[in-house]
């Protein structure tokens, strides 16, 4: 196949040419054509003529070696440059072609954005609907009422599309929960006020027999030992009185001065007697206050057990409120979950709990 190709002249090689010499298999042509011309002469060494014709032939074959090699190293530099090219004029032109496409495409895309808003700002009031009537367990009657009347507030029209019988929908099911616990919430706290009412009653009807009752053994108590006290000093004031008539026969002096002595403990008497009734009286406003105290004490153990008892339906309202976003979390419907976290609490399902 080589034989049939027409080698160029050495002197017309050049990197112009060069994709018809190099990589073609050809080169050793060149070889053979300069062993052709250098093998067959044989000149003579021992004369200084023939010594330079062999470095002569040897300097021809040196050039015929440059001639094809110098334009070949040209030529590899060139095709070893050409990938940059390549690479440049593609990466141009893909970026054009992108550009082009994204522009063609930038109406649909423009139209997909408008359209996925649209969706999501009907979809989010759609939610909206759905989460009013969740998680309401601890509202008040107020709160409820309040809760109704924002959602009867959010109109549903024509301009939720198509989405508007499901927003009807998803607004019909919240309101018929919220109207169901106002029910409930409202005859709970009824009836925790009537509670409250009764208890407040019955402890103040209480405390009022409690401080009557301790009064008046106060009252009595000190009355019983003033009259107690006072018979003894009476009973002393007679005896002493009986000894000096028994005495008479003493001196006049004597008597007289045991007189005065009786005269000055019997006053000391009275007044002994009058300082023993505002003790009792003290006593018995001492006693008065420490029952007020008690009771002060027993009212703040009511209020704190009341707190407690809050405090702990608090947490097995959050306990199952977890439990209910774990069922949904793991694939259950949303009512299915509230049912089963409600039979679990109320013990209806054997084998299960919830821990507290």
């Amino acid at each position: 196949m080589n034989a049939a190709i027409e080698l160029i002249p050495l002197e017309e090689i050049s990197a112009d040419k060069a994709p018809a010499i190099y990589g073609a298999n050809i080169l050793d042509r060149y070889v053979e054509v300069a062993r052709a011309e250098v093998i067959g002469e044989v000149p003579n060494l021992t004369t200084r003529k023939g010594r330079e014709r062999i470095a002569s032939l040897a300097a021809q074959v040196a050039r015929s070696k440059t001639a094809v090699e110098k334009p070949g190293r040209e030529y590899l530099k060139r095709i070893k440059e050409l990938p940059k090219a390549i690479e440049d004029e593609l990466r141009e032109f893909v970026q054009q072609m992108d550009a082009l496409r994204d522009e063609v495409r930038q109406p649909l895309n423009d139209w997909q954005a408008a359209e996925d808003a649209r969706i999501a700002r009907h979809q989010a009031r759609i939610d909206m609907f759905s989460d009013a009537g969740n998680l309401i367990e601890e509202f008040t009657a107020q709160g409820l009422r309040e809760r109704i009347a924002s959602v009867e507030a959010e109109a549903v029209d024509e301009a939720m599309e198509e989405f508007e019988a499901e927003a009807t929908r998803a607004k019909a099911k919240s309101l018929a929960t919220l109207q169901a616990a106002l029910v409930a919430r409202e005859k709970y706290e009824a009836e925790q006020a009537e509670l409250e009412k009764l208890r407040a009653e019955a402890a103040q009807r209480e405390q009022k027999e409690r401080e009557a009752r301790i009064a008046q053994e106060a009252a009595d108590n000190a009355k019983r030992e003033a009259e107690q006290r006072a018979q003894s000093e009476r009973d002393a004031a007679a005896k002493r009185e009986a000894d000096a008539k028994a005495e008479a026969g003493r001196r006049e002096l004597l008597l007289k001065l045991q007189a005065e002595q009786a005269e000055r403990e019997k006053v000391e008497a009275q007044h002994r007697a009058e300082m023993a009734e505002r003790d009792a009286e003290a006593k018995a406003e001492q006693a008065a206050a420490a029952e007020r105290q008690r009771q002060a004490d027993e009212q703040a153990r009511i209020e704190a057990e009341a707190k407690a008892r809050e405090a702990d339906k608090a947490h097995k309202a959050a306990i199952n409120r977890a439990a209910l976003e774990a069922f949904i979390a793991g694939g259950m419907p949303e009512e299915c979950a509230k049912q089963a976290v409600v039979l679990i609490a109320q013990r209806k399902i054997p084998n299960i709990a919830i821990t507290y």
